[in-house]
Formats: C-alpha cells, sequence, structure tokens
C-alpha cells in the first residue's frame, strides 16, 4: 500500500509504502479510485486555523503523525469486515468521511460531523491520498449512482457544504438575489447547487477571471471582479441589498463584505475556513435584523439527500483537473497558490 503522508506540521508530504491493512469484524477496505484535494488541506498541514488577533486553533491535538490526508473520497470496495455483507465487495461508493465518536449529543442527533471528538477521515484518521482506505461502517459508504469517480469523490466536503448551505438560504433569499463570494471549488459547487435548487439571480465574486468564467459557466448570471468598486457594482445588481449572501472564502475583507452587502433581514452564511476575525458593526444587526450562520459540510443524512439530488441530473459537475496522487504536493502548492480552477482530484497510480 502506496500512502502520502503528513509527518510534520508544516512540511511537504512524504511517501510511505506499507502492508495493506485487512479490516475489522464492521471495516471495509477500499481501494482508492479518486481523492480530491481541498483548501481544508492545507489548513491541516500547517497545523492551525487562524482565528485573526494573533489566535490560533491548534490542529496538533488530538492527531497522530504521520498521518494520511484526503477527505474526499471514491473507490472500490475490495474486502470487508466478518460482520460486514460480502455483496458489497465490487460496489464503487463514495465515503462519507465526517464521522464522530458516535456516543455524544451531537452524534446521537445526526450531526457527527459537529462532534467535539471527531474520527473524520483523512482529518483524524488516514484518509484518501494512499491507493487504499479503512471505513469504519459501511453506513459511510454512498451510491451516488455511477457518477465518474473524479466528480463523485468532491460531493464529501466541496459538493456537501455547497449543498448544505444553499438549503439554508434558500427560505431566507425569498426571491432576492443571492450573493456569493469566492469562485473556488466550494464557491463553484454553491453557484451550481444555487441555480439547480433555485430561481433567484446569482451572483459571484472572485479576484480571479478564470475562476469568474468557470462560474459562468455553471450558470451564474453575474460574474464580478473585486477590485475597488465592488460595493457600488453590488449595490446596482442587486437593487440596495441581496437576500443571502454565501462566504466561501471566510476572511477578514471577505465577511466584512458579505454583511454589508445584505438587504434588510438578510442572511450571511459562512463556509470559507480562509480565518481571520470578524470585522462587525453591531448596530447594523438589530437595525438590518441580519442573520449571521456559519455552516461546516454536513450531516450523512445530507450527504444521502444529495446522493438522491445527484442521480437527477439536475446539478452541473465541477470543472476537475486530474493528477496523479504521486503529484500530491504539486496539487496542495496550486491549490495554495490560488490557480486551481473548479477542484484538483487525485488519481492513484497505476
Amino acid at each position: 500500500m502506496i500512502a502520502y503522508q503528513l509527518s510534520s506540521f508544516g512540511q511537504p508530504l512524504q511517501r510511505f509504502t506499507f502492508s495493506t491493512p485487512d479490516p475489522g469484524p464492521n471495516e471495509i477496505l477500499v481501494r482508492v479510485l479518486a481523492s480530491g484535494v481541498c483548501h481544508s488541506d492545507l489548513h491541516l498541514r500547517d497545523g492551525y486555523f487562524d482565528l485573526g488577533d494573533g489566535q490560533t486553533i491548534d490542529l496538533s491535538k488530538g492527531r497522530t503523525l504521520p498521518l494520511t490526508l484526503g477527505h474526499e473520497i471514491a473507490g472500490e470496495v475490495v474486502a470487508v469486515g466478518t460482520s460486514v455483507s460480502s455483496e458489497l465487495i465490487g460496489q464503487r461508493r463514495v465515503i462519507y468521511p465526517w464521522i464522530g465518536c458516535g456516543m455524544c449529543f451531537l452524534c446521537s442527533n445526526g450531526n457527527e460531523h459537529l462532534c467535539g471528538r471527531p474520527e473524520a477521515l483523512g482529518v483524524v484518521f488516514d484518509g484518501g491520498f494512499a491507493d487504499h482506505v479503512i471505513v469504519p461502517h459501511e453506513r459511510y459508504l454512498i451510491d451516488f449512482g455511477g457518477i465518474a469517480e473524479k466528480l463523485s469523490c468532491t460531493y464529501a466536503c466541496s459538493g456537501l457544504t455547497a449543498y448544505r448551505a444553499t438549503r439554508e438560504i434558500l427560505t431566507a433569499a425569498g426571491d432576492r438575489p443571492v450573493v456569493v463570494i469566492g469562485a473556488g471549488g466550494v464557491g463553484l459547487a454553491v453557484i451550481a447547487t444555487a441555480k439547480a435548487l433555485c430561481k433567484n439571480k446569482v451572483i459571484i465574486c472572485d479576484i480571479d477571471d478564470d475562476r469568474l468564467r468557470a462560474a459562468e459557466v455553471l450558470g451564474a448570471d453575474i460574474a464580478i471582479n473585486s477590485n475597488a468598486e465592488l460595493r457600488n457594482q453590488l449595490r446596482d445588481h442587486t437593487k440596495g441589498g441581496a437576500g443571502a449572501v454565501v462566504d466561501c472564502v471566510g476572511s477578514v475583507d471577505s465577511s466584512g463584505l458579505g454583511v454589508k452587502t445584505l438587504a434588510q433581514g438578510g442572511t450571511m452564511i459562512v463556509v470559507g475556513l480562509f480565518g481571520g476575525a470578524l470585522k462587525l458593526q453591531l448596530p447594523l444587526l438589530p437595525l438590518k435584523q441580519l442573520t449571521l450562520k456559519g455552516s461546516y459540510v454536513g450531516s450523512l443524512k445530507d450527504m444521502e439527500a444529495l446522493a438522491q439530488f445527484v442521480k437527477t441530473g439536475r446539478l452541473s459537475p465541477l470543472p476537475i483537473v486530474e493528477r496523479p496522487l504521486s503529484d500530491v504536493q504539486r496539487a496542495l502548492d496550486e491549490l495554495e497558490a490560488g490557480r486551481a480552477i473548479g477542484r484538483i482530484v487525485l488519481i492513484p497510480d497505476l
């Protein structure tokens, strides 16, 4: 078995070769066919989230290195434990990676993706930057109905995040415009999902013209380069304010822009994890009756609902850039430099 693992925070991934593991009684061994590269992988590599004002969340706690990153995983079942039906062998599935402890209040109420003691694949336990991965239970294997693995793997994070966030804003937006900030992998997924789920005008803002063009292909009604006149342009295009904003960046600038873009009674959902602290003019909250929310990936039920939605054929596919697994460090570097359009997906070398 080959895996590209994080051995030291802040350092490049290293290639390791070791025996392919046998699944335990309830486990499944999956041969990885595709694994998406997410911006969260950069935070995990660096070992922290930036909270602004010199504060961070230390990601080294609760993690044992070396660790195989990669949480957007699709593959083929090649072996199962003694308590799992052998009929699964040979089936191709997408893995739901946001696994919790299974015992706390959140897990018991179907929100294990929010568990305070997570066991998420590619985050706490070994993930998909490898040619095989162990899945702890068959309920985490999701059938996406024959969708190519290089696309279906992205639904485990970028697609799931977009689906959950878009459903959150549907009621809040009403018939008013929706603004999406950031046209990275998640932002493009929000564009595709919003255009499939609602009839609202959808406006995308980004600093990169190539990403904006990709957003237009996915159905964005208006694409705006984030220049000095951005606020004025947004005010004009929304006729005074957006019913909802999805911040797919999660920075000081993006969150500040999002709040100022909201119309009376509007809602902003923050899904991006770039980092920093929110600078907020507090009187605006009551005076405009604004709602600010965070949304983090989605539950197992959300993933199952997304799979059914994808099977309808209404969701436009993200642009995918394929790389061999051996190019994982190059992929991370491209993502960090902002050169990726859509989602980079790693395919294990033959």
